[in-house]
């Protein structure tokens, strides 16, 4: 992954044995999450389905996919960021990262849903407030030239 200041990937560790497995997603201990709990957070999603793009003031996302493949975009908008305009993708899910994916504030981000239905699993630094956190860029926003239908 062409990496981006501050996006961290934490690789899981699955445990399995004869009734399935056991895997920890995130520790209140763990560096990446000094930031703090917010808000736990589903979204189930059809196959084909784009989120695109959403960006945060303050707020840090922590996210999971449990089941199908997620192509994930992101986009540093961070000005005084030393990756400022970087564009980058990563998979998450079944045929991806089997990783919990940190965003920080100021990296645009959204999902294609590439394989099954999907379910992601996101924590939030803070309680969703839509007028004060969330912002929205155009998923074909030429500045960023990113083209979502094209991903498999």
């Amino acid at each position: 992954m062409n990496q981006i200041q501050g996006v961290q990937l934490k690789k899981l560790i699955r445990y399995p044995d004869e009734r399935g497995f056991f895997e920890e997603i995130i520790r209140v201990t763990d560096p990446f999450f000094q930031e703090g709990f917010g808000q736990l957070s589903r979204s189930s999603m059809h196959e084909g389905v784009i989120k695109a793009w959403h960006i945060h003031k303050t707020q840090i996302d922590w996210w999971y996919c449990s089941s199908g493949t997620l192509r994930v975009g992101l986009y540093d908008n961070r000005p005084d960021s030393p990756t400022y305009k970087k564009l980058t993708q990563l998979s998450l899910g079944e045929e991806g990262d089997e990783a919990v994916l940190k965003i920080p504030a100021g990296v645009a981000h959204g999902l294609k849903v590439v394989k099954k239905p999907a379910e992601l699993f996101y924590i939030t630094s803070k309680v969703y407030n839509p007028q004060e956190e969330e912002g929205r860029i155009p998923e074909d926003d030429p500045a960023i030239g990113f083209d979502w239908k094209s991903l498999t």
